[in-house]
C-alpha cells in the first residue's frame, strides 16, 4: 500500500463541494467513518444531494439541523431515514431496483461523489465492494470522485465488485464491524407459511428470496429437496445449511451453473466468513441480476416476496402504510415478472394473515394512499399461514373467494361481506 497514501476521514471528505451529489454505499456496506466526517462538514457545505438505498447504521445527515444542507433522496427506505422521509426532511424516489444503475449511468441521477467501503487490497492493489455490489458498482463507474473506506473486516467477494486503488481519489484505513442481522426463532405462523411454500417448490428450482423470517422459514423446510439453485438480489444465513447439505448446488441453473448469484447480502459473521474469497458466490451488478430477460432464462425460477397488505383482487402494497412510506419498490416486480416468464416458474407473495395488532393484511381495498408495487395482473401465488391462493387466470370474483380462504378466520366474515357488496 506504500504507493498510495491514506488520509484521515476529514481530509478524505474535504474534496466534497457544495452543490454536488453524493452516493452512499448500500446496505451493510455504508462507510460510517466517511459518513460521519461528511456530516460534520455541514457547517461549510450547502446544497449537497445524497442518493442512497437502504443503509444499515446511522444516517446523521437526516437530522433536522441539516435540513437545508443535505437533500436526501432515498431509492429504498430503511429505518434510519424513514422518519425523515415522512416528516418531509428527506424524499423518496420510487424505482425498480433493476433500473437504479441505469439512472446513474444515464445521468438521470447524476453522481459527483461515491462514498464506499471496500475490503483490504490484494497484492495487486485490488479491493472488493464486498457484501454490496448491487447499484454501487454503477455509482462508482460514473462518479467524478470516489472516496473509499478500506476495512479489513469487509469480506472480499468475487464478481463485479473489484476496484483498483488507483480508482480512489481519496481513501482512509478504518476498521469497523460489518452490521450483522442474526437469524431469529421462527413463530408458528412463519413456520406454517414456510411449509406451504416449500410444498410448491420443485426439485431443480432456482430461488430468489430476501431477508427475514418468512424466507428463513421456507428455506428451513427444503431439506429434502434436490438440486436447488440461487439467483437473487440478496440472501442471508438461511441458505447456509442447504449449501452445506448439498441441497443448494446450483447444478441445473442455465445461467451461472454451479454458483450463487446475488447483488448484496446481509446476515451474521458466519455468512460473511462463508462468502469471503469464495468463488461459489458471485456478487454482480443489480442491473444484470434483476433483469427480467436474465431471470426468465432460469428454469423453475421461484420468487418469494413479501407485502404490507394485499387486497382481495391481488393488488400488492409493499412500500407504504397508506401514505406513509415504509420501504420501497425494490426488486419485487423484477423477480415477480421474471419468475412468471420462467419455464415452470412460480412468483409468490408471502405474508402473515394479520398484523401484530390482529388487523387483517388481506383487505377489501388498499388503504388510501397505499402504493401498488405489484399489480394484480402480475400476481400468481399468495401464501399466508392458512394456505396458498393461485390467482393466475382467475376473475376478480374468483380471486376474492380464494383470498378470503387464506385470510384469518376472524376477518373472513367482514371480507365476505365486502366482496358480496362489490361483486354481488
Amino acid at each position: 500500500m506504500s504507493k498510495y497514501q491514506a488520509k484521515s476521514a476529514e481530509e478524505a471528505v474535504s474534496i466534497i463541494n457544495s452543490g454536488e451529489s453524493v452516493f452512499i454505499h448500500t446496505a451493510g456496506a455504508a462507510p460510517q467513518a466517511l459518513i460521519n466526517a461528511m456530516t460534520k462538514r455541514g457547517d461549510v457545505l450547502r446544497d449537497v444531494t445524497i442518493y442512497e438505498l437502504h443503509t444499515e447504521g446511522a444516517a446523521p445527515y437526516c437530522d433536522e439541523k441539516y435540513r437545508d444542507i443535505f437533500k436526501v433522496k432515498a431509492l429504498f427506505v430503511g429505518s434510519n431515514v424513514r422518519g425523515a422521509i415522512n416528516d418531509g426532511r428527506a424524499e423518496f424516489i420510487p424505482s425498480f431496483l433493476s433500473e437504479v444503475p441505469y439512472m446513474f449511468r444515464s445521468g438521470v441521477l447524476p453522481v459527483d461523489v461515491a462514498l464506499i467501503q471496500v475490503s483490504a487490497p490484494d497484492r495487486h492493489g485490488y479491493c472488493s465492494l464486498g457484501i454490496s455490489v448491487d447499484t454501487s458498482k454503477a455509482a462508482v463507474e460514473v462518479a467524478k470522485k470516489v472516496i473509499a473506506q478500506i476495512n479489513p473486516k469487509m469480506p472480499r467477494t468475487h464478481g463485479d465488485g473489484l476496484l483498483h486503488m488507483s480508482q480512489f481519489d481519496a481513501f482512509i484505513e478504518h476498521e469497523q464491524d460489518i452490521p450483522e442481522i442474526p437469524p431469529h426463532e421462527l413463530s408458528k405462523v412463519e413456520k406454517d407459511i414456510g411449509k406451504h411454500i416449500a410444498g410448491i417448490i420443485e426439485d431443480g428450482a432456482t430461488l430468489q428470496m430476501g431477508i427475514g423470517a418468512i424466507p428463513d422459514a421456507v428455506l428451513s423446510c427444503l431439506g429434502n429437496h434436490k438440486d436447488l439453485g440461487v439467483h437473487t438480489e440478496m440472501f442471508s444465513d438461511g441458505v447456509l445449511p442447504l449449501i452445506e447439505s448439498g441441497v443448494i448446488n446450483n447444478r441445473l441453473k442455465t445461467k451461472h451453473p454451479g454458483v450463487i448469484v446475488s447483488g448484496f447480502l446481509l446476515g451474521s459473521r458466519k455468512l460473511y466468513d462463508f462468502v469471503d474469497d469464495n468463488p461459489v458466490v458471485r456478487m454482480l451488478d443489480i442491473q444484470y441480476v434483476n433483469d427480467t430477460a436474465i431471470i426468465r432464462k432460469l428454469p423453475k425460477m421461484t420468487s418469494i416476496n413479501s407485502a404490507i397488505e394485499i387486497d382481495i383482487t391481488g393488488q400488492v402494497c409493499a412500500d407504504s402504510i397508506g401514505t406513509r412510506i415504509y420501504s420501497g419498490v425494490g426488486g419485487q416486480m423484477d423477480f415477480i415478472r421474471g419468475a412468471s416468464l420462467s419455464p415452470g416458474g412460480k412468483p409468490i407473495i408471502a405474508l402473515p394473515s394479520t398484523t401484530s395488532r390482529n388487523e387483517s393484511k388481506i383487505v377489501p381495498t388498499l388503504r388510501i394512499g397505499a402504493g401498488v408495487v405489484t399489480t394484480r395482473a402480475h400476481v400468481h401465488y399468495v401464501s399466508t399461514e392458512y394456505g396458498i391462493a393461485d390467482l393466475y387466470g382467475k376473475t376478480l370474483k374468483e380471486r376474492a373467494k380464494l383470498m378470503i380462504d387464506i385470510a384469518h378466520p376472524d376477518h373472513r366474515e367482514a371480507l365476505e361481506k365486502a366482496a358480496y357488496e362489490r361483486f354481488k
